[in-house]
């Protein structure tokens, strides 16, 4: 009993040594420290620093820094880099490129300017010390990203132009850390710049270049291992963060590059980036959090008034700086109070780059003690400000958001829209199923609906049962992106009346067909269940061909016939269509008349979507066949077809069908029937006319005329 109480005692004496206890605490703080902070309106960032510091070496020893705590700190670190990368609206970024070169210039000049007089000629620093030093003022981590990212307005154009600041700002400190470091050692020459420059342009060359070719093979050839798509985007990001370590600069550089890298074959709404987030979200960040709270030793304070004077001044030059660039950002940009808030909040926290910087230049004993200390007690600081003005801004943000959205979505029944996808093979069920997830209004709580219709036989009940067990894996798929998947399965004679039948029931918006075999064409008309499907349901129909996975598409190109705008479901299949433009970050072509290309850039300004789309004039559709010249195969080609009786139809619309089956079989394709009346007109005319009789006669008529024909046909012979 002695002894094992003598195990006991050495087990907990501090600091903890064995890896499973260390690890234990570790997590009971990510997962308790949030929850006791959030019932006091506290951002939870702000838990797991306050937790860090309690723990640390500097507070009650429990842990102390090693090789483990180092490792997941420096993961989480690159984590949250390479998040901000991959969550960049490349689409966005590329319209606000000068604003955010523009906002990274007054980020890093402001703080530089103001803190370099303060450092040389009130702390009386030599001009190494207060150069280095004041570029610190200039760096910033995004700490307080994962509110932005939560809250769901990291495409926010603040953010936007605050993330691509962020490389420019944190890559110009770092090189200024390598210049002072080689003139503090006599060794700033004109070897010293090409070695930089050559090593920077290689490594932009290596990420830019070859890592998206080897990872669209890589999704390509393994589409099904799922698993390995994580492993894999992983492994590039800490490939790239050694890679840029190499080049001379620091690692989360290369982070945060990976992301850019992957981000067009990364969608936001796919599976991987869930799970890239998730854990992300859950383990890795909070870590790299309390890692910094275990810096931060509060007994400088106490060490002596130089220390207090030194902590003081650099956090108010740190923040002011910070404010000031953010200030005259909104000025120039004619931004909300609430955008520059979170342009601020982002900004403003100091932790991976700046205790980079400080550390390298206290090792070299450029900088002392005093700096050393004022830097953490400045890290501490600067995170607390950040994560408090970034929660609040990014809630006004939301708050404005919605109150502007609201009347479109209350137009539009975005809250209430449902997909509905009827499956008739299910190997091509994967593909449509991402399709449906990417174009799917996130504020909907209904789920995407598969629908398996069994014929009304004597098997009926086993098919339904084997239906069912083949489908079922499918909501897997959906979960894994947090997307409900619903399972539905009906009896009834005819797939097509079935199919109608419950897309009345659940009040679907859309029907998600796949596109159908070559002998599925008949009469010039799109055969079977799709032509049944088309003239008994007045919804948006999508009818799809994708011969690859929806990230390896470059391009979606649009054909749109005149009078495209006066269908009801124009507006609805275009913001659809621009949606999956954004998840892939791609670029939309428009072939239309002039009406309807006004029409299109009405509907985009009115929803606020930032899509980057050209337009060609185009309306020879007698000779359709000329936009082959247009597409390629990296494309994702969308025709826009209409119902019989609407307002864009025209008989050659009939034909076109078979000739993209025949001319573009190789291409992926989109077929698109927009809704035409609305869902009101539709249920009243449902209600009083039962379409199956009529059906099941207009059938018997067409097996009667066949008869007949074939009977003349044997009597000329």
């Amino acid at each position: 009993m002695t002894e094992f109480l003598k195990q006991l005692m050495h087990e907990f004496e501090l600091p903890l040594g064995n890896p499973v206890l260390i690890f234990s605490l570790v997590l009971f703080i990510i997962l308790l420290s949030p929850i006791l902070l959030k019932r006091l309106n506290i951002p939870g960032i702000i838990g797991l620093i306050i937790s860090g510091v309690i723990i640390g070496p500097f507070g009650l020893n429990i842990l102390e820094k090693n090789s483990a705590v180092d490792l997941f700190s420096t993961i989480g670190l690159l984590y949250i880099m390479f998040i901000a990368g991959l969550e960049l609206d490349m689409n966005d970024f590329k319209s606000n490129r000068n604003k955010s070169l523009l906002f990274g210039l007054l980020t890093f000049s402001f703080p530089l300017a103001i803190g370099f007089p303060v450092c040389f000629y009130f702390l009386q620093y030599d001009f190494n010390a207060s150069f280095l030093t004041a570029s610190m003022f200039a760096t910033h981590t995004l700490v307080a990203y994962p509110i932005v990212s939560k809250l769901g307005i990291s495409k926010n154009q603040a953010v936007a132009i605050t993330v691509g600041g962020t490389i420019l700002t944190d890559t110009a400190v770092l090189i200024i850390l390598a210049v002072i470091m080689g003139n503090s050692q006599g060794s700033l020459n004109q070897e010293f710049w090409i070695r930089l420059g050559v090593s920077l342009a290689i490594f932009s060359a290596i990420m830019f270049l070859i890592i998206p070719r080897i990872a669209k093979w890589f999704f390509r050839k393994l589409e099904s291992e799922k698993h390995s798509h994580y492993i894999f985007v992983l492994s590039v990001v800490f490939f790239a963060a050694f890679l840029a370590e190499l080049a001379g600069v620091e690692p989360i550089i290369g982070a945060f590059v990976a992301g850019l890298a992957l981000n067009k074959l990364i969608p936001h709404s796919s599976a991987l980036m869930n799970r890239i987030e998730f854990i992300g979200n859950s383990l890795f960040i909070p870590f790299f959090l309390i890692s910094v709270g275990m810096l931060v030793d509060i007994s400088v304070i106490l060490s002596g008034p130089m220390a207090l004077i030194v902590a003081g001044t650099l956090s108010v030059v740190a923040l002011f700086g910070k404010w000031f660039a953010a200030r005259i950002t909104q000025f120039i940009f004619k931004y909300s109070k609430a955008q520059r808030q979170l342009i601020f909040g982002l900004s403003s926290a100091h932790a991976a780059a700046t205790l980079a910087v400080i550390l390298v230049g206290y090792k070299a004993e450029i900088l002392d003690d005093n700096i050393l200390n004022g830097t953490i007690i400045l890290i501490l600081i600067t995170c607390i400000v950040a994560s408090f003005v970034t929660e609040k801004a990014a809630k006004k943000i939301v708050r404005e958001t919605e109150e502007d959205t609201a009347d479109i979505v209350k137009a539009k029944g975005a809250h209430t829209e449902h997909i509905l996808l009827p499956i008739a093979n299910v190997e091509n069920i994967e593909k449509l199923i991402e399709f449906s997830i990417f174009i799917k209004n996130k504020k909907s709580p209904n789920p995407v609906s598969i629908l398996s219709v069994v014929s009304n036989n004597n098997e009926a009940e086993q098919n339904i049962q084997k239906a069912r067990k083949k489908l079922e894996e499918f909501v897997k798929q959906g979960s894994a992106s947090e997307t409900i998947v619903n399972i539905i399965t009906t009896i009834d004679h005819n797939a097509a009346i079935g199919i109608a039948r419950i897309s009345r029931e659940i009040m679907a918006d859309i029907i998600v067909l796949g596109w159908p075999s070559s002998n599925g064409f008949i009469d010039e008309q799109i055969g079977g269940i799709v032509f049944e499907i088309l003239n008994t349901t007045n919804k948006t129909t999508f009818i799809c061909h994708l011969n690859k996975p929806l990230v390896l598409y470059k391009r979606i190109v649009i054909a749109a016939p005149p009078l495209s705008e006066q269908e009801k479901g124009f507006e609805h299949w275009l913001t659809k269509i621009a949606k999956l433009a954004q998840e892939l970050s791609i670029p939309i072509q428009l072939h239309c008349d002039e009406s309807t290309k006004i029409s299109v850039g009405e509907v985009f300004q009115k929803a606020k979507i930032s899509v980057t789309n050209g337009v060609t004039q185009f309306s020879e559709w007698e000779d359709f066949l000329i936009l082959a010249r247009d597409i390629d195969e990296d494309d994702l080609f969308v025709l826009i077809s209409a119902r019989k009786g609407a307002p864009s139809y025209m008989a050659v619309l009939e034909n076109l069908p078979t000739k993209l089956e025949k001319h573009f079989s190789l291409h992926s394709r989109l077929l698109i029937y927009p809704q035409q009346f609305d869902q009101n007109h539709v249920m009243e005319h449902s209600d009083d006319i039962d379409v199956e009789p009529l059906n099941k006669r207009i059938r018997s008529i067409q097996k009667i005329s066949k008869r007949i024909g074939n009977i003349f046909k044997k009597r000329h012979r």
